[in-house]
This record gives C-alpha cells, structure tokens and sequence, in this order.
C-alpha cells in the first residue's frame, strides 16, 4: 500500500449505514489500516474479524466491510470477484464507470450518503491535517440485498 492511500474510515461512515450491514455473518475488515474500522464496526454491533492478513492471499469471514486503497482499485475487485463473498465496500463514484468494473459487476447495489464522507489521512501511521475529501464515494454493496437497488441515505 502506497503512503498516499491511507485513508481512515470514521464512524459516522459506518453508523449511517448500519441497518443495512450483516448481523448474522462474520465481517472481514479486509483493509485493517490502523484498526479503527474494525473498532466502528464492533461498537456498531457487528461480528468483525481484522487480522494483519494479506487481502490477496487470504480468505476470512462470510463478507467483506471495508475501505480499500483506491490506487489498487482493480486488483481488489479482481480478489472480491474470485472470493465470490457479498461485501460492502467504499469507493469513489466513478469506480462504476470503469470498464474493470463494468466487466466483474453487473449486479451492483449502492448507499449514496448524504454527503462526502471525510476520512483520516494517516502517513507513516500519523494522522496528518487534511482540507477535506475533494470526491465523492458510494457503498458498493454486492450479494447484500437491499432494499432497492439505490439507497439514498438521509
């Protein structure tokens, strides 16, 4: 992972979300940073593993609930389609207009939030000053079966 792309999830992110996030499986928080994902998701009630293991060559939990560094996009989607687990997982918008996406995702759902989402920017795992997200990010939500299609969250 890149310094560049250490971005944190706070809790805000995950509580807008947590009707919509599995009770009766075991989570993975396959991108553990530096552990407060994880943190969010159990305060939140959830059954959360988070072990410091390779994404690519491991497979924990029944889904995938986690924020995935952005410059490696491809290479996870690639992973989460051979894992064939229901995930939800943050990205920005325009991940869906990409043709690596197009062509492993079809069946796509996603959690629009009410606004940006502002992550943690850690560099060799401080937290550093930041103006805010520039970019918007969806909930790509995939064998979760929502409600709908396209949540929009309020």
């Amino acid at each position: 992972m890149m310094k560049h792309d250490d971005y944190m999830t706070p809790y805000k992110a995950w509580a807008d979300i947590c009707k919509y996030l599995p009770r009766d499986r075991k989570v993975w928080e396959a991108f553990r940073g530096d552990g407060t994902s994880a943190q969010h998701l159990r305060q939140l009630g959830l059954d959360v593993v988070c072990e410091d293991a390779d994404f690519f060559e491991s497979s924990l939990g029944d889904c995938v609930v986690t924020n995935p560094p952005f410059s490696i996009l491809p290479k996870v989607l690639e992973r989460l389609r051979a894992l064939n687990k229901p995930f939800v997982i943050i990205m920005p918008t325009y991940t869906m207009n990409t043709q690596y996406f197009q062509r492993l995702f079809k069946d796509i759902q996603v959690i629009v939030p009410p606004k940006r989402i502002q992550f943690k920017k850690l560099v060799d795992g401080a937290e550093v000053p930041t103006p805010g997200c520039s970019f918007d990010c969806l909930y790509y939500c995939w064998k979760m079966n929502l409600p709908r299609d396209v949540v929009f969250l309020t």
